[in-house]
């Protein structure tokens, strides 16, 4: 099960995030890297996702998405809207394809793909993240 709460004011189709997840834990289940358990997704302002980076990553700044692991359940991914609209003007995209964006990138550290552990490990992740995204653009 994915449990959606935003809370923040954009309004976010709770639903297009649930299909997008429960797709690549689908998809990735077939290749064995499924872990089972229920999974959280939570949209919070700027100031929450700051200081939740400060605490984990000790990174004293505001982040587009965080990723954290659960012994019971699959984990939670924490997104802030504001950093991702941010984003999209940054690098010339739309909104909803940054936030597509980083729940995929959240999920697949939740499965295991780490892109700060060496570029080989990284380019693996980086390919996964790109293939999902083709998937659902």
């Amino acid at each position: 099960m994915t449990e959606v709460n935003n809370l923040t004011a954009y309004s976010i189709d709770k639903k297009i995030l649930r299909r997008i997840s429960r797709e690549i834990l689908k998809k990735e289940s077939a290749k064995g890297r499924f872990k089972k358990g229920d999974l959280s997704i939570v949209l919070v302002g700027q100031k929450r996702i700051k200081e939740l980076n400060k605490r984990y990553r000790r990174k004293n700044r505001p982040t587009d998405v965080l990723a954290f692991e659960d012994k019971e359940n699959l984990g939670e991914i924490v997104i802030c809207p504001a950093e991702i609209k941010k984003n999209a003007k940054k690098f010339n995209s739309t909104f909803k394809k940054e936030l597509n964006r980083v729940l995929i990138h959240g999920i697949l550290h939740l499965l295991g793909y780490d892109h700060e552990s060496g570029p080989k490990k990284a380019k693996i992740m980086e390919e996964r993240q790109k293939y999902y995204l083709s998937k659902i653009q």
